[in-house]
């Protein structure tokens, strides 16, 4: 007996149509874990000092703050580990150091570069995952400088932030889905914002390959092959 078995369903393969987070001042999203860097962003020029941390862990958004900081104030940015090579490039321009500790420290440079903003009445932003005493620096005066320095810290995203993040990230590429629904992916996903990126990143594909709408089910699936390593939460 000769049984006819119908040919699978062809998926549908998604264009790679180039989304991205937007890092605009409108595409932030404000709740209690951020208002208060947030709060000081949206202050600039009036900052208490001319040198201004924000720390905060990976993912909290740290640098979508500096990068709308950087564009408002029409700030230099350089690496953490090559200041001294841009030094002459400065004059009374703000600057901004993404991620001042991740990387190795140009301890002399950063120690020029504050003098040179402090003496230009201008501004340094520095972002990091912990705070300048755990950043093994050698340099006593430059130590001292970074202790002066005024500190904002950012805490993991809260069920606010997290629920509007999502939303707003499913906005962007056009797609609506369930609040339930975003409600179970911030019960599901690891507290960070670049976890919420990859997971719509991620469902917006799986829907668009299956055809399907974003469901519950479909996002328990697709957390769950990420749980299972056919994906990092970390980007």
């Amino acid at each position: 007996m000769n049984v006819t078995r119908e040919p699978p369903k062809p998926r549908q393969l998604p264009l790679d149509l180039g989304h991205s987070p937007g890092f605009s001042r409108d595409d932030l999203v404000v709740s209690a874990a951020n208002a208060q860097a947030v709060s000081l962003i949206d202050r600039w020029p009036d900052w208490p000092a001319p040198v201004v941390l924000l720390a905060g862990p990976a993912g909290s958004g740290k640098s979508h703050l500096a990068a709308i900081w950087r564009e408002h104030a029409e700030a230099l940015q350089f690496d953490v580990s090559d200041i001294s090579a841009h030094l002459g490039e400065v004059g009374a321009a703000s600057v901004l150091i993404d991620d001042a500790d991740q990387g190795k420290l140009d301890q002399d440079g950063l120690f020029h570069l504050i003098n040179t903003v402090r003496g230009a009445g201008s501004q340094l932003l520095l972002t990091a995952r912990s705070f300048p005493a755990a950043w093994a620096v050698t340099l006593p005066d430059l130590a001292s400088r970074l202790k002066a320095a005024a500190t904002v810290e950012i805490d993991e995203p809260d069920d606010l932030l997290l629920a509007g993040v999502i939303t707003k990230l499913f906005a962007d590429r056009q797609v609506e889905v369930e609040p339930h629904v975003v409600q179970f992916l911030v019960r599901r996903i690891e507290r960070s914002l670049s976890s919420a990126i990859l997971v719509v990143e991620r469902l917006d594909r799986a829907a668009l390959e299956q055809k399907s709408r974003i469901t519950r089910a479909l996002a328990a699936e697709t957390i769950g092959a990420l749980d299972a390593g056919q994906g990092e939460f970390e980007l």
